[in-house]
């Protein structure tokens, strides 16, 4: 009996084929990894430029003004930086897909297909071993069975030949019979014989050559893969160390726009930015007390409470109730009038010159535009075959006439800034205070012109009426009289009378000075109409009146109040 075939090669082939298909799942797994990571990093830049452009500064928006200061000039910078940051992530990303990924993807095809074309040849061969090696153990078989029969045969022939009483006819058949056992014996040993060689030559090509290339062959191939693992892993940190320069860069310019940061510079620009050009008032003057005299009422004639006059004062309860216009929000920012009335003396300056540069940057546009037809012109005159001279003209007559109209508008904004730069206090002028401002009726016709000028000045829209002239010279002439003396030696002021009635349209909070709160619905007296400033006078009782504004309620004045006021 031969021994049976080794199954050592066979397992350790099957060992083989595991392992290696193990390897395939590790390198799928590293792409899988590499992936996860790629989208990390895409995720991550988006989210990154969504930071960035959520802080960026909205357009005409209060971000937008507040960038002239050098911290919010850092921070947009730093959010510049931060999207450039964001943009070396998605570098990243790219990078892991093309380099890695794709590559990987496109090897692990080809790993697959190599993998099987050897382990396909490694079968083929061991299916060849084991067919030989069937076909041997068949040929011994067969020549272990004829020997066999050739025995019995040899045993038949000379059994009967012993025997006296067979004939000599089955004597020589059995003869003929057992010759021809042995002659199939001798064939099937010689079969056997050749079906061994060719097998050990077979197993011997197979164990020693195909076999060992086989396994070489699956060798080679996974050190490839292990070495093409490792070129992944090293082109992964290298794709993250390709951008560390400029991520340095950006994170150097973040520091760079963090150092930059000038306080004393920003807190300048605060100041020329609200600085409101008014003067300083001046000194207060002594006022001695003598019997059966009344104190003098003393204003600054740069005060901002007597931006209306001082008649309008109540000095009962230690509050003024005089408009604080500049103190008080400006509830239609956006629409002021042209002329920028509605801001300080020196905001108004900055505003109005702004405004002639802007109108000059035009015409400057506007006269290079006409400059140019003319030239244009000048060429289709000499050369009519280029174009049409008269075709030019509609265009010059536009230009001209927007020019003028720019012109027009740069005059009259000059005369505005004219105006409150001879308004606006020098700074060699030593400061002022008016006093006893009720002293003498000459001191009265100076104490109206002051108040007029202050009343133009401090009018929220710049408005000046020969009714508020004539408003203060009434309430002058009444502070001159015997009574407004007595009534200001008690502490009151006469209280101005009601000209008509009002209702709230809206609920107003009057948290400034010289204002009033009135809720939806609320009725009112008014005392003093609007203006032309946007602000209505009204009166709760004796003691609550203030400024509410006209467009929040509903005036119904009365008949006889809508001409001049009368005072009791």
């Amino acid at each position: 009996m031969l021994p049976q075939l080794p199954q050592l090669r066979r397992d350790q082939f099957d060992n083989l084929e595991k392992h290696t298909q193990s390897g395939i799942e590790f390198v799928e797994r590293y792409t899988k990894f590499v992936k996860e990571r790629s989208e990390i990093e895409f995720n991550y830049a988006k989210q990154i430029r969504n930071l960035s452009k959520k802080y960026q500064p909205k357009k005409n928006s209060k971000e937008e003004e507040e960038n002239k200061y050098t911290s919010c000039q850092a921070f947009l910078s730093t959010l510049n930086e931060l999207n450039d940051y964001a943009g070396q992530h998605e570098v990243i990303a790219e990078n892991l897909t093309s380099q890695i990924i794709t590559e990987l993807l496109r090897y692990l095809t080809e790993l697959k297909a190599e993998r099987k074309s050897h382990f396909h040849d490694g079968r083929k061969a061991q299916q060849h071993i084991e067919c030989s090696w069937k076909q041997l153990e068949a040929s011994k078989r067969r020549f272990e069975r004829d020997c066999k029969e050739a025995d019995r045969a040899q045993q038949y022939f000379e059994r009967m030949d012993a025997d006296i009483n067979v004939t000599k006819a089955d004597v020589e058949k059995a003869r003929q019979q057992a010759q021809m056992k042995h002659q199939m014996a001798a064939d099937s040993k010689s079969e056997y014989s050749n079906f061994l060689t060719k097998f050990n030559q077979e197993q011997n090509e197979h164990y020693y050559t195909l076999i060992p290339n086989i396994f070489q062959k699956l060798q080679e191939m996974e050190e490839r893969r292990i070495e093409r693992v490792g070129v992944s892993m090293k082109t992964y940190a290298e794709v993250d160390r390709e951008v560390l320069p400029i991520v340095g860069k950006c994170l150097d310019g973040m520091t760079k726009a963090a150092e930059s940061i000038e306080p004393k510079t920003d807190s300048k620009q605060v100041v020329e930015s609200y600085k409101s050009g008014f003067e300083p008032p001046g000194d207060v003057e002594f006022e001695d007390y003598g019997a059966g005299q009344s104190m003098k009422r003393t204003v600054s004639e740069t005060s901002l409470s007597n931006s209306r006059g001082e008649a309008k004062e109540r000095p009962s309860g230690g509050k003024s109730k005089g408009k604080l216009w500049p103190f008080i929000k400006n509830k239609n920012k956006g629409s002021g009038p042209e002329d920028f009335s509605h801001l300080p003396p020196e905001q108004r300056r900055k505003k109005l010159q702004a405004k002639i540069d802007d109108l000059n940057k035009d015409i400057q546009k506007e006269m290079d535009q006409k400059d140019a037809l003319t030239k244009m012109k000048g060429v289709y005159e000499k050369n009519p075959q280029m174009g049409d001279p008269a075709s030019v003209d509609p265009r010059l007559v536009e230009i001209a006439m927007n020019i003028e109209k720019l012109q027009y508008e740069v005059q009259k904004f000059e005369g505005w800034l004219a105006e409150v730069e001879g308004r606006l206090p020098s700074k060699s002028d030593p400061p002022r205070r008016q006093s006893g401002l009720y002293e003498t009726q000459n001191s009265n016709s100076s104490t109206v012109a002051n108040n007029c000028a202050q009343d133009r000045e401090s009018s929220p829209d710049g408005s000046y009426t020969e009714e508020q002239s004539s408003e203060t010279q009434d309430k002058v002439a009444i502070a001159n009289t015997p009574e407004f003396d007595d009534e200001f030696d008690d502490g009151d002021e006469e209280t101005l009378p009601t000209i008509g009635t009002c209702k709230a349209i809206y609920q107003f909070e009057g948290h400034n000075e010289g204002t009033i709160s009135v809720t939806e619905g609320e009725l009112l007296y008014v005392i003093e109409e609007d203006k032309g400033d946007g602000w209505t006078r009204v009166r709760r009782n004796e003691e609550e009146e203030g400024y509410v504004p006209t467009s929040y309620v509903e005036v119904s004045l009365e008949t006889t109040a809508k001409g001049a006021m009368t005072y009791i």
